[in-house]
């Protein structure tokens, strides 16, 4: 049999509605145009598919076959076409972030439960796996949005400006340098550096200030948390550099110092990447707005 989602509908509405008239007004098609379709399946089946004669018309054996398919089919169709129309109209979709900023998750978190308040239907998840490959991931759809500093000249690709932040120095209050209204390159000469577990290109404290100057650190020691950076700086441990809202409520804490990185300062930006034809989507101009409307408040040391 050649069996088309039409003929699925039109035992449904027959079934429900009892008569072909009724069907015909639900399907919005002649009675005449309802009663050739019957028989038209009716000889593919080879078999009727209603009891003749009966009021209201009824359905004979293999027409509840036909039924109890219609009943399994249709829904899921229906809810096929409204997943569809959410797409469409950028209700639902993926959302699936890879985090180049290694201290992102400071901030994104509390964006994420903003945005899926409103959102509910959205696939969203985060990525670090890929943040040293994450554009290429991009391009590849396999990521749909790429939180970096580091803008390149992509085909298909945009880079929509988030906020502006200031690397930090941090140390310990007791600490040398703590005394220096701002740190130069030079002051690192003798220090343990204490970062994440980043390719030094990606670190401010690298690209920014370090490499251009051509120093390096005494050492360096990488860790995973913030809270552990902090924690090992203040204890004497080292000296570290993190965006200025990872350091935000350092005044809560005596025992950690924040200085500007140079006597002007050195301001960085955040980007958001996304494929061109993804960053008008609702729910991606969302998220790219609650990045720029909510952003980490810019400290100066």
């Amino acid at each position: 049999m050649h069996l088309e989602f039409r003929h699925l509908r039109t035992i449904k509405a027959i079934h429900e509605e009892g008569g072909l008239a009724r069907a015909a007004d639900r399907l919005h098609i002649t009675q005449s145009a309802l009663s050739h379709q019957i028989k038209g399946l009716e000889d593919q089946a080879g078999l009727e598919l209603f009891v003749r004669r009966s009021k209201p018309m009824k359905l004979s054996a293999a027409g509840m076959k036909l039924l109890r398919l219609a009943e399994e089919v249709l829904p899921r169709i229906a809810a096929l076409e409204e997943e569809f129309d959410s797409l469409r109209k950028g209700k639902s979709g993926r959302l699936h972030i890879a985090i180049e900023c290694h201290a992102c998750f400071d901030w994104l978190l509390p964006v994420l439960e903003a945005f899926r308040i409103g959102w509910a239907d959205i696939d969203v998840d985060i990525r670090p796996g890929l943040q040293f490959e994450a554009l290429p991931a991009l391009m590849r759809e396999e990521v749909d949005l790429v939180v970096s500093s580091d803008p390149e000249k992509l085909s298909g690709v945009d880079f929509t400006p988030l906020f502006d932040y200031e690397p930090v120095f941090v140390c310990a209050a007791d600490h040398p340098l703590a005394a220096k209204p701002w740190i130069e390159a030079e002051d690192f000469v003798d220090q343990a550096l204490i970062t994440y577990p980043v390719d030094r290109a990606r670190l401010d404290v690298f690209s920014q200030l370090l490499f251009p100057a051509g120093v390096e650190p005494k050492s360096i020691r990488q860790v995973e948390l913030s809270a552990v950076i902090l924690l090992l700086v203040a204890s004497g441990r080292g000296v570290a550099v993190l965006p200025d809202w990872v350091v935000r409520d350092t005044g809560k804490h005596p025992s950690l110092v924040t200085r500007r990185l140079t006597e002007k300062g050195i301001t960085r930006r955040l980007y958001g990447a996304t494929r061109s034809e993804d960053t008008a989507k609702p729910f991606m101009a969302q998220m790219l707005r609650l990045c720029r409307t909510e952003p980490p408040k810019l400290q100066r040391a």
